[in-house]
Order: structure tokens, then C-alpha cells, then sequence
């Protein structure tokens, strides 16, 4: 068992710390609004009044907040900052969707206190981080993914060490990526498809059968056709991330026009209204 601080406690952070719980850890947990948190005491956490507060207790101290500005204020605010609780053995183990630049230097101010540091964010969303099936994608070295993976096992199935720190991060950029070009594109063709009089279920049976789909877009088409955009991954997270992964690229001159187009089509989902829905909401905008 390890004592483990979890640092917000919104939809994937919850459902992790529940995780961690059910495999008997001992849990701390902080979030910027307290009442999101109230039904993890009630299993067993342990709240914590600060970020601070939080890492003072734990072996391995774990964050999962919105973007750059949202980790940089949990782990380095002066007074309340997780990092200024942080023991010399801990383990900080950042699970954000983060930039790469932000990310290492996040690290650096950890190491610098004699720290070890991961960069693991998740792959997945809601479903499989209920089911503890996330797939993290990781950063730093093998030997500090070797004593944390008990946690990380937790609520994944599988941790893939990528490389070095930031590494990890710029593999969640891209995978978002990859997974926000496909569903943009697929709303954009059956929007096309049902414009030219075929039934979108007809289409997306026949789209389906093809070796192009893949089964996410897969799964992404058949709630485009109940109309569902429950959010699972909000539009407001996939305009941030897309964002994130063409400033990420520009700091190594790599080419990312495929991914500058899609960010629009995002941005004007947000214009139009639907930034709350979830990625599927897109398709509203090719009705």
C-alpha cells in the first residue's frame, strides 16, 4: 500500500482516486472546489486544505487538472504549492494533458529538489478510467516507472514508457490529435453523405465495414447518429489540446497543417455554442 496524493478531483481525476482506493491505497485527495470530493472521503480519502497539505503526506504525489496554468499554480504557488510539501523520496507523477515545454520545466524545478518526476498522462476517457483500463503514456526513467507503477497498475492497464521526460506528453498530444482529426473528418463526411440523400445510419454501416475505420471513429459515428454529446471528452479540452500540440510542435519546426485546420473547425464549435458537448458535438456543425 502507498500513501498517494491526488491533486483534482475532477471527471478522470475522481474516477482515478477511486481506483486507487478500491486497490487499498492509502489516498489524499485536493481539488480547487471541495464539494467534488466530498463522495471520495466518504470511501475512505482523506482531504487535504492545500495542494501543500496533500503532498506532505504521500509517497507519490499525482495531478490531473485542466491545462499549463492549472498545474503550474497546484504544484509551484509559493505558499500552497504541492512542491513545497513534496518529502526528498516522494514520486511526482504529473497525469495532465500538458505542453511539452511547460511539462519539462515543471520537472526541472522538481529534480532540482532532488525529486523524481514522471510525465504519465491517460489514454482514455471516462469509461475506461471507471473501468481502470487507461493506458498511460510515459515519460523519465524506467526506473522511477518501476516504483510507481503498483499506483499507476491502479487505474491502468498498461503504462508505455516513450522516453525521456516530455516524451510521454507529446504522445498524448498526439494521440488526441490523431483522434480529434478522425472525428472532425467523419463529421464532415457524413454531413456530406446526408446531404446527398444517403440515410447516415446506411452510411456509417457502410463506413464501418471499411478497413479506413478505425473503431474509435467507429464509436465516435454511432453517437453522431443518436445525436449523443453527453461529454465524455468536451470540446473545450479538444480546442485546448490542439492548441497545445501545434505549440508544441512549433518549438521543434515540425509541419502540423493537417492539425492547424482541424483546430478551427474546434474553435468554431466553441463560436457556435458547443464547447460543453462532447467531441461528437462537432457534427452539429455539418448538419
Amino acid at each position: 500500500m502507498s500513501k498517494v496524493a491526488l491533486l483534482g478531483t475532477g471527471a478522470m481525476g475522481f474516477r482515478v482516486a477511486q481506483n486507487l482506493l478500491s486497490a487499498n491505497h492509502q489516498v489524499f485527495v485536493y481539488n480547487r472546489t471541495a464539494d467534488k470530493a466530498i463522495p471520495l472521503l466518504d470511501k475512505g480519502a482523506v482531504w487535504a486544505a492545500t495542494p501543500k497539505e496533500a503532498a506532505e503526506s504521500a509517497d507519490i504525489v499525482i495531478s490531473m487538472v485542466t491545462d499549463d496554468d492549472a498545474s503550474r499554480a497546484i504544484w509551484l504557488d509559493p505558499e500552497k504549492g504541492a512542491a513545497m510539501g513534496l518529502s526528498k523520496d516522494a514520486i511526482v507523477i504529473e497525469s495532465s494533458t500538458l505542453t511539452v515545454d511547460w511539462t519539462k520545466e515543471l520537472a526541472g524545478n522538481i529534480e532540482s529538489r532532488g525529486i523524481a518526476f514522471l510525465d504519465a498522462p491517460v489514454i482514455g476517457s471516462r469509461p475506461q478510467a471507471d473501468a481502470g483500463k487507461l493506458i498511460y503514456v510515459v515519460g523519465g526513467s524506467i526506473e522511477t516507472l518501476t516504483l510507481a507503477q503498483d499506483v499507476l497498475y491502479a487505474a491502468g492497464a498498461a503504462a508505455i514508457h516513450v522516453g525521456p521526460i516530455g516524451q510521454g506528453m507529446a504522445m498524448k498530444l498526439a494521440v488526441n490529435a490523431l483522434f480529434g482529426i478522425q472525428v472532425a473528418a467523419l463529421a464532415e463526411i457524413l454531413g456530406m453523405l446526408n446531404k446527398q440523400g444517403i440515410d447516415p445510419a446506411k452510411a456509417m454501416e457502410c463506413l464501418g465495414d471499411m478497413p479506413v475505420m478505425s473503431p474509435a471513429a467507429k464509436g465516435v459515428g454511432n453517437l453522431m447518429l443518436m445525436n449523443n454529446h453527453a461529454p465524455m471528452f468536451p470540446i473545450n479540452l479538444v480546442e485546448k489540446d490542439f492548441r497545445y500540440i501545434t505549440q508544441t510542435a512549433q518549438t521543434v519546426a515540425a509541419a502540423t497543417p493537417a492539425s492547424n485546420a482541424i483546430h478551427g473547425i474546434y474553435l468554431e464549435a466553441i463560436a457556435k455554442g458547443y464547447g460543453k458537448d462532447n467531441i461528437t458535438g462537432v457534427a452539429q456543425l455539418f448538419i
